[in-house]
């Protein structure tokens, strides 16, 4: 898989184009009053380790307030004041893991997406310099790891499963290096691989 970030911002546009344009993104849960979701922002990170793409993952500790010790993209919540996505992602990315916004090159933005948690989540695309040195916030990230984007592609490394009485699914990795990624995040690594045509 060698792509280029030109050829992957590219098929980010034609996914997003192509989309159903009457999609707001709340597919995800069915909730009656969506004025409740609140914003937020991920950073799904690239990074071209031994001349193959990455995405780049942390651990949540079991101190933060959701989601507790589970496979996560840097992000969170938006901060009053933050007019999009990118500025969230950016400052989450920062606190998070210390990587600062000019080691980031932003590619695309992928469709939002409704999490159980009643979060209302916008995936940034970007590609990281690497190697990167990390200044890991210990409150809210355990560890910091990358997974071969080939390896994610692989279907057979996966399960997905209807949830009885609802319109959505789950998606669940096979573990890679001790690690279960799962749920949303693993939802957003799907939808990424899709736009990619993979």
């Amino acid at each position: 898989m060698n792509f280029t970030e030109d050829f992957i911002s590219q098929r980010l546009q034609q996914a997003l184009a192509a989309a159903n344009p009457s999609s707001d993104g709340y597919a995800e849960i069915d909730i009656a009053d969506k004025s409740k979701l609140k914003c937020a922002a991920v950073l799904l990170p690239l990074v071209r380790q031994d001349d193959k793409w990455h995405i780049l993952f942390t651990r949540r500790t079991d101190n933060v307030e959701s989601h507790k010790g589970q496979v996560s993209f840097p992000g969170g919540a938006c901060d009053e004041g933050e007019t999009t996505p990118e500025q969230t992602a950016l400052r989450e990315v920062e606190e998070e893991i210390g990587v600062q916004a000019r080691d980031i090159k932003i590619i695309g933005r992928m469709t939002t997406l409704v999490t159980i948690s009643f979060f209302r989540v916008t995936p940034i695309v970007g590609v990281m310099n690497w190697p990167a040195v990390f200044r890991i916030g210990k409150d809210e990230v355990a560890r910091v790891f990358t997974i071969p984007l080939e390896w994610l592609a692989d279907a057979s490394n996966r399960w997905q499963f209807d949830i009885p009485g609802q319109n959505r699914s789950i998606v669940a990795y096979h573990p890679y290096d001790g690690e279960l990624l799962w749920g949303a995040t693993a939802r957003m690594t799907v939808d990424f691989l899709s736009a990619l045509g993979l």
